[in-house]
């Protein structure tokens, strides 16, 4: 393999890696506020239990997701050289920024979240928690400004010519309200939000079925239940969005997630399939129209296709971003079937009554997170060959100096270890949740646990 596609695969899999963690942070965090808020609000003890329970999980997520974080730093100097001095004055004030604005407020009410238990006012504790909770939503914001502007730049010029040309900031607003900023910062809270709330959902529906704290499972479950159900909804809505504001901006993109190739007519929407990119044609099972009128609100309106661009400026993986993308919507829509049925079940009173239900969420904590990767996958692989849309290719953006071996050798370093923390990770989150919510400090009266039946049961 050469350079390019050595340090592509090395950043994707880093970054992959990483992606794991900071969605789980922002999901858990919001719980964390709604238990400990239910807490305060009505003295009950067992929000306070869940709420250190579920503080020590975040506390898991939260130091892997800094750990890994670093690295792709270092990443941008050894690998992509021409690239970091490129964007580096856009990337240097989204960074900045969120140094300043996000991770000052998140470390530096950690610490009262962590071990100001039993040590501050409940009221301060809680405001701990929320600027926790904000400190990783605003470094989410920050992070995604910066990516959206590699998808639609903006409020900047250019300085210097060939390879020691950089983009200049010339307006910092314009450059955060990126034409694709804010749909993909929202799009992006709340598949973060639906990790966090389908993680507290598996591990509930677990204890739930072996018996086991039963009572305050059943609460925890029905918070995190709503949370699912509403922004489950809501990635219809900020999908929608996203994908509007794609065809706008980067109809190369578009057309590849449908793998519409057609220089410009009505195209379908695939609900399954498969890209032939030779033949130019999707076999699967599709909705005639279907992206027209998602574009247009019209079935006829024409759609331009892969056939408008030249060849060497379209996404040379056009079926595995085509697969990547209707993997995520097909998550999505299950989410929000799912979150809607039990919701239905808890209506009429049955929610707890189906085991078959409760085992299905114990296995869905793996899909919002399928569903975020893969959609970083389609959005960063249908963008290809830019690194900077329309402005800088990839083939132009790595590291001149660095050698094919070195990347490699790097790369199967970072396996390894990556391997020891996930496995390190895995072993540590399944410790906590074996354990259960409560502390052997606990003084308060423990719930006895119940039987089984009283789950079948509902009682």
């Amino acid at each position: 393999m050469d350079v390019e596609i050595l340090a592509r695969i090395q950043f994707a899999f880093t970054i992959a890696f990483h992606y794991i963690y900071p969605p789980l942070s922002i999901g858990l965090g919001l719980l964390m506020v709604l238990f400990e808020s239910m807490y305060i609000r009505t003295g009950n003890k067992q929000y306070e239990t869940l709420a250190r329970f579920w503080t020590r999980i975040f506390a898991l997520t939260f130091g892997i997701g800094v750990v890994t974080g670093i690295v792709m730093e270092f990443e941008f100097g050894t690998n992509w050289a021409v690239y970091s001095r490129y964007v580096g004055d856009v990337f240097g004030s989204a960074l900045a920024a969120e140094g300043i604005f996000a991770f000052a407020l998140e470390s530096g009410f950690l610490g009262v979240l962590l071990f100001g238990w039993n040590r501050v006012k409940p009221w301060v504790h809680l405001v701990s928690t929320i600027g926790v909770f904000l400190g990783s939503m605003f470094s989410a914001i920050w992070i995604v400004v910066a990516n959206s502007w590699q998808q639609t730049p903006a409020g900047f010029h250019i300085v210097g010519e060939g390879l020691n040309a950089r983009a200049e900031i010339t307006d910092f607003w314009a450059m955060v309200f990126n034409p694709s900023s804010v749909d993909r910062i929202s799009h992006v809270w709340l598949g973060a939000l639906l990790a966090g709330a389908f993680l507290v959902l598996s591990v509930h529906a677990y204890y739930l079925l072996k018996g086991r704290y039963v009572e305050i499972s059943k609460k925890a479950f029905k918070i995190a239940l709503v949370v699912a159900t509403v922004f489950s909804l809501g990635q219809l809505f900020t999908g929608h969005r996203s994908a509007e504001g794609v065809g706008e901006n980067q109809p190369a993109k578009l057309a590849a997630l449908e793998g519409h190739f057609a220089l410009s007519a009505p195209a379908d929407m695939y609900i399954m399939g498969w890209v032939n990119k030779e033949k130019q044609e999707v076999t699967g099972i599709k909705i005639p129209g279907g992206l027209s009128f998602l574009m247009e609100y019209d079935v006829n309106a024409p759609v331009t296709g892969l056939n408008a661009f030249p060849k060497d400026e379209r996404p040379s993986q056009i079926n595995a971003v085509f697969q990547f993308y209707h993997i995520m919507v097909a998550i999505g829509m299950f989410l929000i079937f799912l979150s809607l049925y039990a919701c239905f079940c808890w209506w009429r009173g049955k929610l707890f009554n189906k085991r078959w239900l409760l085992w299905v969420f114990v296995f869905t904590a793996l899909l919002p997170q399928i569903a975020n990767q893969f959609g970083w996958f389609a959005a960063e692989m249908g963008r290809q060959p830019w690194v900077v849309y329309g402005l800088l290719r990839t083939s132009d953006a790595f590291s001149q100096a660095v050698t094919a071996n070195q990347i490699l050798f790097s790369l199967i370093l970072f396996f390894f270890v990556y391997a020891i923390l996930f496995v390190l990770f895995i072993y540590l989150l399944n410790k906590k949740i074996r354990h259960g919510p409560y502390d052997e400090s606990d003084i308060e009266d423990r719930p006895l646990q119940k039987d089984i039946s009283n789950v079948l049961t509902g009682k």
